[in-house]
Order: structure tokens, then sequence, then C-alpha cells
């Protein structure tokens, strides 16, 4: 299983909206077939493991870090392909969190008279598939808040001035993970203060580009429209006979995305709902410091980067990388699980879960 891991995570960041996941077929002790699922619309993991078998899988053990699936999506079920197959037995890592499917696959294979074992390094499955088992389960896109802070959490000054307060060696490793993500989103202070373009290196596939952007006040000539990558504009709704020029022209440029309206800004959990409904199922958040504090204040944070750098700004009006409603009491603050420390130049990387 630990080799289907492996397998699995060769697909990192490419199989969305679906699952990683990796696949052997082994006879007396010898792989026959190896496989992983490389992206939406491609087969599946276990056919790919199947195919290289071959006849030799007549009998063998398919191991798989998800269960099987029994409906027809972009590809035909995998389970009709096993039992065709002539496997004797299928060990899977965990159940497929997806309801078309949670437990119907592992039935079928029984009742086809194959022997199957479940409930194998499932905890670290869990961790593999995160982002599909919340975007599968609860329709939102799995988020991901990155800050790059000074040590007493600033990320501008009270001039707004904010290049660079990491190290270029940080700012190049947070420019590379982009590739990871479906969607980079920003609210529209970043673009105005920074006017980023928010490319991937060295990546085939450049993530969308989201702006949240309430007033639609995104300029016309800003960087984030500068190559071809997708831009989304999330905004509220304007009342008949207010709709500006600005709009008009940013409408030729990106989509308009309308989405409920909460205290005169955008509502953030209706806007996640939409975006999941767009396939996309993983947002790398990047700023400001208004936006990431809602984001947790509505509760639609999964995950935090927080790039740290030995510098300290100071000043009440210096831009503070969480704002927001924050919480009124210590024992209400948000308590970070599987913390992970990194180095990064001169920087300092810190990784955890909600």
């Amino acid at each position: 299983m630990n080799l289907c891991y492996k397998l699995a995570m060769k697909a990192e960041g490419i199989t969305s909206p679906n699952p990683m996941v990796g696949a052997l077929v082994v006879k007396n002790g010898r792989i026959l077939g190896r496989g992983y699922h490389k992206k939406a619309g491609l087969p599946h993991a276990e056919v790919i493991a199947l195919d290289e078998a071959g006849k030799n899988a007549k009998g063998a053990t398919l191991y798989s870090t998800l269960e099987p699936c029994t409906h027809f999506g972009r590809t035909p079920p995998c389970v009709d392909r096993i039992i065709k197959s002539g496997i004797k037995e299928v060990i899977v890592g965990m159940l497929d969190p997806n309801p078309l499917n949670n437990g119907a696959g592992i039935r079928i294979l029984k009742q086809h008279k194959i022997k199957v074992k479940a409930g194998f390094l499932e905890d670290k499955l869990r961790k593999l598939n995160a982002v599909f088992i919340k975007y599968i389960t609860e329709k939102l896109p799995y988020v991901t808040v990155k800050v790059g802070q000074s040590l007493d959490g600033k990320i501008a000054t009270k001039a707004g001035d904010s290049k660079w307060i990491t190290s270029d060696t940080a700012r190049a490793y947070a420019r590379r993970i982009r590739r990871n993500y479906d969607a980079i989103m920003v609210g529209v202070n970043t673009v105005l203060r920074d006017n980023p373009v928010l490319d991937a290196w060295f990546s085939k596939r450049q993530p969308i580009k989201i702006v949240v952007d309430s007033q639609l006040s995104t300029p016309q000539n800003a960087d984030i429209f500068l190559n071809n990558s997708p831009v989304i504009i999330i905004t509220i709704p304007t009342k008949p006979g207010q709709e500006t020029e600005n709009r008009k022209i940013l409408a030729d440029k990106a989509k308009i995305l309308e989405v409920k309206e909460k205290e005169g800004q955008v509502n953030l959990r209706d806007a996640m709902k939409k975006l999941a409904q767009l396939q996309i199922s993983n947002i790398l958040v990047e700023g400001g410091g208004t936006l990431i504090g809602s984001l947790f204040d509505e509760g639609l944070v999964d995950k935090v980067l927080f790039f740290i750098s030995p510098k300290i700004i100071g000043g009440k009006e210096a831009i503070s990388s969480v704002m927001g409603r924050g919480v009124a009491r210590i024992d209400k603050a948000l308590k970070l699980k599987d913390v992970r420390l990194k180095r990064i130049g001169q920087d300092l990387l810190v990784e955890g879960y909600v």
C-alpha cells in the first residue's frame, strides 16, 4: 500500500477534481502491473495496472489506495474491469468518500466472489486526498491560506509598502507550489496595492486567478490579465441601471461571478459553493489581510502556509496578515494541528491544518 501511495503522489496537483489513486497487481510476490490516475478523464489507476498485467492478472491480488468506482463518469466503472480480469482478491486502502460509490464497490466485488479487505494506511491516505474528500462530501473547495509576513505579523508597512518582506528563496518556493492548486485567490486590495501576476513557475498548467471584488474596482490593465490564464472576478449583484463601464470591460477579460451579499460584501461561503460548482476543488489564498481574516471568520480555511521573515515592521497602522473580526478570548483562538516547521532561505515556513 505504501508503494501504491507513492504511485498516487506522482500526480500531485493534476488530478483535480478527481482523487489521487495508485494501484498494483501482484501475484506470487511479483508486481505484474503498476498504475496511477494521471488526470480527470484518463483511465483510473486500477485499469492502468490491469492493462500492464494483461492476462497474468487472473488469480492475482489488486492493491488500490481507494475503493474502485462503480459508476459511469468520464470513464467506465473500475469494478467491471476488475471482475472481468479474473482478480481473486482486492486490498483497498480506504473507502471512496463519494456518496455515489461509498461501500458499493466493495459490495459488488464480494457479490462476484472476489475477496476484499479494506482499511490500510487510512490516515495517511485521507491526508493524501483531503482536497477530494472535502470537495466531494461538502461541495466546497479545500482552502489553503499562504502568507508572507514579518516576525510581528505584518504584510505591509503603514504606507502600504510590501516589496519585499520575505526572501527571494521563499518567494520562489511559494510560486512553485502554485502549480498544485486549481486556483489562486486574492482580494482586490492586493491587486490594487501589489499588482501581482499570480502565475505558477515551471508549470504547463497555470491556475485560475480569482479576485474577490465586491465593487468591481479591479483595474482593466492589471497584471493578472497578462497571460492566457482564466480570471474569475467574484462580486455582488449590480442593481439595474448601476452597471459601470469598468464592469463591461472586465466582463470581456474575465468571468464575472455574482454571489450573495453579506453586509455589503461578497458572501464568501456562497462564493466557495459556486466555485466548487465550476469544479474548482482547491484554492490557494494569497491575501490580503481582510480577505484572509474573513475566511477564518467564516470557518472556510483548511490549511495554512505562513512564511515568516526575521524582520520587525511595527506600527499599529501597518497591515496585518490576518484581520477580520477575530476572537475575543485566547481560549477561542484557532489551534493548528499537525504543525511542521521548515527553513526556507532566511525565512521560516509554518505549515499546519485547521
